[in-house]
């Protein structure tokens, strides 16, 4: 469907006729230019014509035509296009990811290599991200501070992307759980109460912050945000040590993982907490994340709208280019006859 979105400025149309009406003309006083070589100008007989009365009719019509492009383009015509009706089912769903220097660690055994945390996260969880169709997903980055990397939305590849962009140490090497879990309830406070959902991962303990993750977790629970927290991390790691790397020694790398207050975060807010030793662990938990009953959601529909202003306009400069350029033309057809005869 076709139509202006401000059809108001057609009220200016008038304007040029207006100002020729109602402000007198000028009335300018200059001296005689003396040449001295107009003789010799006259002979040549060039520039001493001028235009008729039908080249003045064509020019006023030109120019009428550019003011009527020049209006339409200001007037901004659309073309606004069927209906889309927008996912009415689903969930308002921020994904917090640990992005803190420890997310580093590699412990995740993937074909017998040991690789970072991190890279087994951005897989997994991006996986998760495009399987929910019919969510508004956000994505917040936290270290020593939180950060809304992306709002609610459902664009879910910009969300993919964003999180297969962000590095380790981009929010700082602590890790502040307290912090990210309010973050995420001041992003989900404004939506329906029954469809507020945080997922959060870490691998660690709060370490900064000004909110404790116990004071975040009360919070959520009074606005009514239900957080799934999960902990990953190996509880078993061999590394080398000695000159030569010939002594091998096991260790525990997820000894800091605070898995009492991340339980303490579930059960407050009536999520779950999860426990992934391996990515084939984070992968069963996020898929059994993704069996989360959609709730039924205010209908929206959203009419696609494209501007077409620019045909207009790119239209009155080629006639104003032409306009210009006419008088010239006309000038040099007009002396070439005059020479001819």
């Amino acid at each position: 469907m076709f139509e202006f979105a401000h059809p108001l400025v057609f009220l200016i149309l008038p304007l040029p006729l207006l100002i020729a009406l109602l402000i007198p003309k000028a009335t300018t006083r200059t001296s005689a230019l003396k040449v001295p070589f107009y003789k010799n100008v006259q002979a040549l007989q060039l520039g001493t014509s001028t235009p008729g009365a039908g080249q003045n009719i064509f020019f006023r019509v030109l120019a009428v035509c550019v003011w009527l492009l020049l209006v339409t383009a200001a007037a901004k015509p659309v073309w606004i296009g069927e209906e889309v009706h927008l996912p009415t089912t689903g969930r308002d769903l921020l994904v917090a990811v640990d992005i803190s220097g420890s997310m580093d660690t590699k412990d995740m055994v993937v074909q017998n290599q040991q690789i970072p945390r991190i890279a087994v996260v951005k897989h997994i969880v991006g996986d998760f991200i495009e399987r929910r169709v019919g969510d508004r997903l956000g994505l917040v980055l936290f270290g020593t501070s939180a950060y809304l990397q992306s709002p609610l939305t459902f664009d879910r590849t910009t969300v993919k992307q964003l999180l297969v962009e962000s590095q380790i140490g981009f929010a700082g090497p602590n890790t502040a759980i307290g912090d990210a879990i309010g973050l995420s309830i001041k992003r989900l406070r404004d939506r329906p109460a029954e469809n507020r959902v945080v997922i959060l991962l870490t691998d660690g303990q709060n370490t900064a912050g000004e909110v404790s993750p116990r004071q975040a977790a009360d919070l959520a629970k009074q606005s009514g945000v239900k957080v799934y927290t999960i902990g990953v991390g190996a509880n078993e790691m061999i590394v080398s040590d000695g000159f030569f790397g010939n002594f091998q020694r096991k260790i525990n790398p997820s000894r800091d993982l605070d898995e009492d207050t991340l339980t303490y975060i579930a059960e407050t807010t009536g999520g779950r907490y999860f426990r992934a030793h391996s990515p084939q662990e984070l992968n069963q938990i996020y898929q059994l994340l993704d069996e989360l009953e959609p709730v039924e959601q205010e209908q929206q529909t959203l009419k696609p709208i494209s501007s077409l202003y620019m045909w207009p306009l790119a239209c009155a400069l080629l006639l104003s280019f032409l306009l210009g350029l006419a008088p010239m033309f006309s000038t040099f057809f007009t002396s070439r006859n005059e020479v001819n005869q």
